[in-house]
């Protein structure tokens, strides 16, 4: 289990020891105070997260209306500085803020872009515990990613698809918004009579007063802001335990409904025969939100309970199962090294299939190498895409996949396997390095693995046969 601020997010946030004393009210250490930086530091999302401080704790209560679209928002973070900050931001696109306090004291605030740059009244010490509430309201729009995709709150016919990978969360809620803080969340989610709000987490209860409905979720296992949901439609709701003590909360879209049924049959199953292979399933709760939004296009592995725009295949849903382990507990510490969880999710659905009367992982590895040099696989390396608009694209999920089978190939299948559980327990709840993942591999498979890794995840281009 890592610690509740893992040592990446130490390092790139300053966090402090013990906890010092409260805001600096004047002398000299006010005067040390500095200003948050307006980015984590990603060169491939510069203004994404902030820096000077960490979230430990997002409280959302949120009022929302599919009919007019607009949405009314209190967000409470606990924080604490790992600097001196005489003012520090938020990530929040477009919706009107109306107030800002620092521990119950109003602050000073003021709108760039997509920063909200918050000052408080006094400044904070370095280490000092701190809570920030944020009133806001308006119309939320989604986020176009550098691929031309939408994400973050997305409006349906019906409700919203709330989908926030890479970029979306600060389209709906202020958040330090990079994989590298994760945060427990509390959810209080109203909307009109009749309609669902699904979130995170545990599902603590529901309770209906005149024409309105609100919705209670907690997500207590740290989670990144991106992976956080509040999707809102009509929905039909299954819940059962798992064998193993997992709540399950389904809600699904009557329209889906019918695809939906034989493929969330096997969730159970397929939780199962991950945790097998990966080790003790990371969360207290799991499930599918399975919404009607064919313009979307994709899924995401919200945590806890993975995003369908509509009825999802087998292959789908063992995808983003393994996104729990793989991304969401394990979670990136730069984006560049996204293949650490589309290329594992995907080889996930290649153990599926071989171990399932299906087509080999070599098989699914030899189809793939047979394309000519030319093929889009091999436009670039999986362990580098060079951009935010690569980081979805073929190569990173295929030939990321194409990776670990080598692996797989050089160490054989006990090492390989020791890796994989290896690698979602060290790192529960925190965060991971393609370098810690190769670290990783050598040190349990007592071998060097420069060259294959060299060749497969950090070199473009067609490999030579192996």
């Amino acid at each position: 289990m890592a610690a509740a601020v893992p040592v990446a997010v130490a390092a790139l946030l300053a966090t402090a020891g013990p906890a010092a004393a409260g805001p600096v009210h004047g002398g000299p250490a006010a005067h040390r105070a500095t200003a948050g930086a307006p980015g984590a530091g990603d060169p491939y999302f510069p203004l994404a997260g902030n820096g000077g401080y960490h979230v430990s704790h997002y409280g959302l209560t949120l009022r929302y209306d599919p009919r007019t679209r607009h949405l009314d928002g209190t967000a409470v973070l606990t924080a604490r500085a790992t600097q001196a900050l005489s003012r520090f931001d938020l990530d929040l696109k477009g919706l009107k803020v109306t107030a800002v306090t620092v521990d119950h004291a109003k602050a000073g605030y003021r709108r760039a872009g997509q920063e909200l740059v918050v000052t408080p009244r006094t400044a904070l010490r370095k280490g000092h515990d701190f809570r920030v509430t944020v009133t806001y309201s308006g119309t939320p729009e989604p986020a176009t990613d550098p691929d031309g995709s939408a994400d973050g709150w997305i409006p349906t016919d019906d409700g919203a698809f709330v989908a926030g990978e890479p970029q979306g969360a600060m389209t709906w809620f202020p958040a330090n918004n990079h994989p590298l803080d994760k945060a427990s969340y509390d959810f209080t989610l109203t909307v009109p009579r009749g309609d669902t709000a699904v979130a995170n987490g545990v599902f603590l209860g529901s309770r209906t007063a005149g024409a309105r409905t609100t919705f209670r979720w907690r997500q207590s296992e740290p989670m990144a802001a991106y992976l956080a949901t509040a999707t809102v439609g009509r929905f039909q709701v299954q819940q059962y335990t798992t064998r193993d003590g997992v709540k399950v909360y389904n809600a699904v879209d009557p329209r889906e409904a019918k695809a939906a049924a034989p493929v969330l049959k096997q969730l159970p199953s397929v939780l199962e025969w991950e945790s097998r292979l990966f080790g003790p399933y990371p969360f207290r709760a799991a499930g599918a939100i399975v919404d009607h939004a064919p313009g979307v296009g994709y899924a995401l592995e919200t945590q806890s309970r993975p995003l369908y725009d509509s009825a999802p295949d087998l292959a789908t849903l063992v995808h983003e199962s393994a996104h729990q382990w793989f991304g969401d507990s394990v979670s990136l510490t730069r984006w560049q090294d996204i293949w650490l969880n589309e290329g594992f999710a995907t080889y996930a659905e290649w153990l599926w299939t071989e171990q399932h009367g299906g087509s080999s992982a070599q098989q699914e590895f030899d189809a793939l190498y047979a394309r000519p040099a030319s093929d889009g696989l091999w436009a670039f390396a999986p362990g580098d895409p060079g951009s935010g608009a690569n980081i979805f694209a073929t190569p990173v999920y295929a030939r990321g996949a194409m990776t670990l089978h080598e692996l797989r190939k050089a160490v054989g299948d006990p090492a390989f396997f020791r890796v994989l559980r290896a690698w979602a327990s060290a790192h529960r709840d925190g965060h991971g390095t393609t370098a810690q993942f190769i670290a990783l591999a050598e040190r349990i498979s007592g071998r060097n693995l420069d060259g294959l890794f060299h060749t497969w995840l950090l070199t473009g281009g067609k490999p030579a046969a192996p």
